[in-house]
């Protein structure tokens, strides 16, 4: 099967016109933003890390209102509970207060949304795909996906992930390269940093491993790397950082500034914002931070100050998830994006 037919198969089962999806990105993934991407052909998405069951319901009903395109909506697997350290959690507690606000206790949790009922919550919003990052569904939940006629799309950093997806029943892996901006999808936190692969290597290995259709995520910012995806193996691309400069994705305007002129080698793996690996681009506080917390503590640590941060507009201290192309996206709509994209790259694959 060539390139563009693998795509053409994919848009057909997943009812889209062009083999781009946006990246779920958490708290950057507006309504106006997915429906903008689904209105010009592609998929748009939902990070819904953050959100309770009403925040589901509320972001997939303005979805809806704006597109009857297609769409995912995402959800983090959980991680087991934290180790705590007292001593060590006062003295970063401490550090943090030189950057911002004081940050609040950390107490006991819950410090995240209840997972079971986010799961309930995307199964009664009914999307036609739920996508996965940080690991594996639960059995019972895949099946109650599955009998709902709702397709499974299974962030994976390895191999060897990629398949323990397959056989889990995920309708297709995205395969998440190290160039990628934000968190890092890694089964286990600890592996983070060792799987740490580039798309083109990770890319053909984990095609050639499983049988489900294989996205390609991480680096991918115009035609150029949607050509080159598809041509390793891919059936379609997921670009997060692309679309951040797009005036739907309301990122505040430094950090949108600061996307259009970063070198690859100004992103950087770091914990220092949430505990988990994450692609950013760097600043003083990265310069500076303590060494991080277990996930999800350093995300609260850190609360205070990126809320902050991002009220003042300041880059210094903001959380400014990027990839390493970052500077090749376009301060341009997102529905110009999908279709430049897509132009560009049906002229390389011709």
């Amino acid at each position: 099967m060539t390139p563009r037919d693998r795509a053409a198969a994919f848009c057909t089962r997943h009812g889209l016109r062009v083999p781009v999806l946006l990246a779920p990105m958490a708290g950057s993934c507006p309504p106006a933003l997915a429906a903008a991407v689904a209105n010009a052909g592609g998929m748009g998405a939902s990070g819904a890390l953050l959100q309770d069951a009403a925040g589901i319901a509320a972001w997939t009903a303005a979805f809806r209102a704006a597109s009857n395109g297609a769409v995912q909506v995402n959800l983090w697997v959980p991680d087991p509970p934290p180790p705590r350290d007292a001593a060590r959690e006062a003295a970063v507690l401490s550090a943090m207060a030189r950057f911002g606000p004081p940050p609040v206790p950390l107490g006991d949790g819950p410090w995240l949304q209840d997972f079971d009922t986010q799961c309930e919550a995307v199964l009664a919003a009914a999307p036609p795909v739920v996508s996965s990052i940080m690991g594996l569904y639960p059995p019972g939940f895949v099946a109650r996906l599955k009998a709902r006629g709702i397709a499974w799309f299974a962030t994976v950093t390895s191999v060897a992930e990629a398949r323990a997806a397959e056989a889990a029943g995920a309708d297709a892996v995205v395969a998440q390269g190290a160039e990628a901006g934000g968190h890092r999808g890694s089964f286990d936190a600890a592996l983070a940093e060792a799987q740490s692969t580039g798309l083109v290597a990770l890319l053909p290995r984990i095609a050639d491993a499983v049988a489900v259709p294989v996205i390609a995520a991480g680096g991918i910012m115009d035609g150029r790397g949607v050509a080159a995806a598809l041509a390793l193996g891919a059936s379609a691309v997921q670009m997060g950082t692309a679309f951040l400069r797009c005036p739907e994705a309301g990122i505040p305007p430094a950090w949108a500034d600061a996307i259009g002129a970063a070198a690859p080698e100004d992103t950087t793996a770091t914990r220092a914002f949430s505990g988990r690996l994450g692609r950013a681009i760097r600043n003083a506080y990265l310069r500076a931070a303590p060494d991080p917390l277990p996930y999800p503590l350093q995300r609260v640590a850190t609360g205070p100050m990126r809320e902050a941060a991002a009220r003042a507009n300041d880059a210094g201290r903001m959380q400014m998830w990027a990839g390493q192309g970052a500077a090749l996206a376009r301060a341009e709509p997102a529905a110009e994006v999908v279709r430049r994209v897509w132009t560009e790259a049906e002229a390389l694959l011709a």
